[in-house]
Formats: structure tokens, sequence, C-alpha cells
């Protein structure tokens, strides 16, 4: 049979479609770190870093390890290596340092690439004890419009603080000068923000469902008993979640403290709502072809679904969306929450 140049190119096509995907991913290296902006090797960000680190190493056949050398040493690390063989992995604390003006946070968005992102941890929550007058959000409302100061424990600079502010703004559009009642109590870590409810030093705190979920299953005689007034999440986050929920708590109970039922007003129109997103992020002239190979191992990963199995099993929600559509998104993110930071604090 003679071949004729349509049927070359045909078969050219087939074999391309057919390549296993680390052949055009040759360019990689086969070493890269994985720096990420914790430094604890039992959080979420390096829980869900490990679950894509590994899923890439397999795909792409380079190896791939997970270091938590915290958010300053990362950036660092991440501004020395043109090459690629070091990429991060955080969350939207990256950008909403440099907002708050957090030392160590430069602008990502000028400063390094954005990569695609991965997964939604959907659990930022804030919590009042279980003996509190205040057992919704509109009740913590009502109460700073009355002139009562309402103490909020926050970890400053942050993820802890976008809700925080949130309400601020929200207390300002529903009854102006209320905002003034919202007081910050700024502590550290989740068993700081604990203690401060417990000891009676915060009417309100910022919690999550992972860790705080445990305690508003207490009997409400329990000193620790705490109850839900608001997860940031969106709505449609919370959906996807598994529907057995956290612990004791069912994905509709979740649902109950979010929009719509939960209410915390952006401008007077729309609720606010935060997803806590990790993405990656790379050094600003790392090569594009390094960049597009990610994306595509990704693509075809969570087109396979068994990521998504395991980031589920670890109440993450799956999130994948390209460097390209990624970046607009977290840049929209920015921008939205830069308006409502620098209404309340002036920054």
């Amino acid at each position: 049979m003679k071949l004729t140049r349509r049927m070359i190119l045909a078969a050219g096509v087939a074999m391309a479609l057919t390549q296993p995907i680390s052949a055009w991913a040759a360019d990689l290296p086969n070493n890269i770190r994985v720096v990420i902006g914790s430094t604890s090797t039992g959080g979420d960000t390096y829980q869900n870093s490990a679950i894509v680190a590994d899923a890439l190493s397999e795909k792409l056949g380079v190896n791939m390890k997970v270091d938590a050398v915290g958010f300053s040493e990362g950036f660092k690390a991440l501004e020395r290596d043109k090459r690629g063989t070091t990429i991060m992995i955080f969350h939207d604390q990256a950008f909403l340092g440099h907002l708050y003006g957090v030392r160590g946070y430069d602008d990502i968005f000028d400063k390094y690439k954005i990569g695609p992102t991965i997964a939604i941890n959907p659990g930022n929550a804030y919590l009042v004890a279980k003996d509190s007058p205040y057992k919704t959000m509109d009740d913590i409302f009502k109460a700073a419009a009355d002139g009562k100061k309402i103490r909020v424990a926050i970890q400053p600079g942050g993820v802890s603080e976008i809700g925080f502010s949130a309400m601020k703004n929200a207390a300002s559009i529903l009854s102006p000068g209320s905002e003034a009642n919202l007081v910050a109590v700024n502590t550290g870590s989740q068993s700081d923000k604990n203690q401060a409810m417990f000891d009676d030093l915060a009417d309100v705190i910022n919690g999550s469902i992972q860790a705080n979920e445990q305690f508003t299953q207490l009997p409400d005689s329990d000193q620790k008993a705490m109850r839900f007034v608001w997860i940031t999440a969106r709505p449609e986050t919370i959906e996807q979640a598994p529907e057995q929920g956290m612990g004791g708590t069912t994905r509709d109970d979740l649902l109950k403290y979010t929009s719509p039922k939960t209410s915390v007003t952006e401008d007077g129109k729309k609720d606010f709502v935060f997803d806590k997103e990790f993405f990656f992020i790379y050094n600003k002239d790392m090569p594009q072809a390094e960049v597009d190979a990610i994306d595509t191992a990704l693509k075809e990963i969570y087109a396979d679904g068994k990521i998504e199995e395991r980031q589920k099993q670890a109440f993450f929600i799956p999130d994948f969306r390209p460097s390209a559509e990624a970046a607009k998104a977290i840049e929209e993110k920015n921008a939205a929450y830069g308006k409502i930071i620098e209404k309340i604090t002036g920054k």
C-alpha cells in the first residue's frame, strides 16, 4: 500500500494523542522541591500539597518532595530559582498578607507567576460559646447596633482576619458606625483563639469546621461547648462536601451557616463569601513549557477523578483550574477583598 501525505499526517496526530505525558514533559527537572507557606507537616497546606505532589510525581515520572519551610523561606527559595526546580503551593494568605501589610509578603501578582488552583478548604468559620446570648450573626449585628462591644478573636493579617473585616464592613452597611463595636482580639494559633473563648476574653472566635466541630458536639453545660454562627465558604462549595459532613454535623447542617441562610452582606445586595483556596506559585521567569506541562498533567489527573476522592476524604473540595484561568480568578479575589480591607482599615 502506498502511503500518502495525508495518511502520514494522520498517523503523526494519532501518535501525539497517545503519547504518555512524561514524553512532552521532558523539559521538567527530574527533582522538584515543593515549598509550602506553612512550617506544619500536620496542617491543611501540607496535607493538600502532598496529595497533589504525589499525583504529579506519578503522572510526570519526576521526584516531587514537599518541604514545609513557611512563607518567608518559601518565597525566598522561589525567588532564587528560575529553572523550575523549586515551586510553591500556598493559599489565599499569599495575597491577603500583602493586603493587610504583613511584613514579608510582597505583591505576588507583580513578583511571581500564578499557577493552577488545586483545592479549597471549606472550613473557615466563626463560632460563639453555646451559652452566648448571640445565637446568630443577626444577633451579633443587632447587638453591635445597640452599642454593645463584641470581641472577636482572630489571628491578624490574613485568612483568619478576612471574615472579621467582612463582619465590620457588613455592620457599617447595616447600621453605620456600629462597626466600631466589633473589636478584634488578636491572638495566634487555633488553640489560642479557643482559649480566649474559654477564658471569656472573646465573644466570637475564628475557627474551622475541622478543628472546632468537636466542640459543637459537647453538651450545653460544658464550659468548652461552642456553636457555629457563620461559615464563610460559598454554598456551592459546601454542597460539594461529603453528605455526612464532619463529625456529628451533616452537610445540610453546615449549609445553615453559609449564605444565603446566614447573611453577612458585602454591599447591601450580595453576601460576602470566602473560599480558602490552594494554588501554585512559580518564579516569574520559570519556563512556560514547564508551566504548561504541569497544567496538562493536572488536567488529566483531575479528569481521572481519583485525586478528587482523596481530597474529599480529607475534607478538601477539588478545585482545579489551569494557570491562566486561576491567575485571573485569584486576581479578582485580591481586588474584591482589597476594597473591603481598604474600607475598614484604611490600608
